[in-house]
């Protein structure tokens, strides 16, 4: 038999529906031709990450010009270092 894979997006469908409860695990899973332990597996799955969702990441926040600017000033700090650097080795 092979495997199938699933797209995340089917999971998370999945996952909702079972959260929502108006159906029971074996209901859903018949419907999805799925075995209602994978989907205990993916809901187990979900849950454990869910709270990352809303967890303050700075790289999700910070727009393409703010990065940019981040990398210009990086970038304007390591030739300051090496500026000083040299300056210091010509006395």
């Amino acid at each position: 038999m092979k495997r199938r894979k699933f797209s995340s997006k089917f999971k998370t469908k999945v996952v909702l529906e079972s959260l929502k409860e108006k159906e029971n695990l074996n209901e859903i899973a018949s419907r999805h031709k799925l075995h209602p332990q994978q989907i205990r597996n993916w809901k187990k799955e979900f849950l454990q990450k869910a709270e990352s969702i809303f967890e303050k990441d700075e790289t999700f926040s910070k727009s393409e010009e703010e990065k940019k600017e981040d990398r210009l000033l990086q970038t304007i700090g390591e030739l300051k270092v090496e500026n000083d650097f040299l300056k210091k080795a010509l006395k």
